[in-house]
């Protein structure tokens, strides 16, 4: 094949790439032009935008690694079991109270009564894949209490690691 040739196909197929980005550019532009006029006219802030409903300048709850748990005395932290009363009766943390993310709404007052604001609270879950924890943790920082921490390997961590657990109330 000679030079010339190649060239040509070279700049057809830039050509058609460049026609493809820009009309799929006028497409998604067509879409949501009310999305864009409200971001441009100053309706919608940017930045609420990327981030969900609530979470602006919201503080996140501090993660704790097993190490610095298993550092910690009962008399330090209030362990929290977010997951269902069911898995926490067939096992969960020595100490740890049992207050499931399902049924927070329901439980805040009487626990807001029973804990104070400042204690350390300290909420896990199943693991890595659960985000209970971090939901719940969330919403005891809404409700004022200060030091919240996620243990996020939680028991499945706990137990791989040969540390005792408890079955049935604590």
């Amino acid at each position: 094949m000679n030079k010339p040739f190649l060239r040509k196909q070279l700049i057809t197929l830039l050509r058609d790439a460049a026609l493809i980005v820009a009309l799929a550019m006028l497409v998604g532009m067509a879409v949501n032009i009310r999305l864009l006029w409200n971001i441009w006219s100053g309706q919608i802030p940017g930045s609420a935008v990327l981030n969900e409903p609530g979470s602006e300048n919201e503080p996140l709850p501090m993660p704790i690694s097993l190490a610095e748990l298993s550092d910690l005395s009962a008399d330090e932290v209030l362990l929290l079991d977010a997951r269902h009363v069911d898995l926490y009766l067939q096992g969960h943390l020595p100490a740890a109270r049992s207050l499931p993310w399902g049924e927070i709404e329901s439980r805040l007052d009487d626990f807001r009564r029973e804990v104070p604001l400042h204690n350390t609270l300290v909420v896990y879950c199943s693991g890595y894949g659960c985000e209970d924890s971090f939901l719940l943790a969330q919403r005891l920082m809404a409700a004022g209490y200060e030091d919240v921490r996620v243990f996020e390997g939680g028991m499945p961590e706990w137990r791989d690691a040969g540390l005792p657990v408890e079955k049935g109330q604590p």
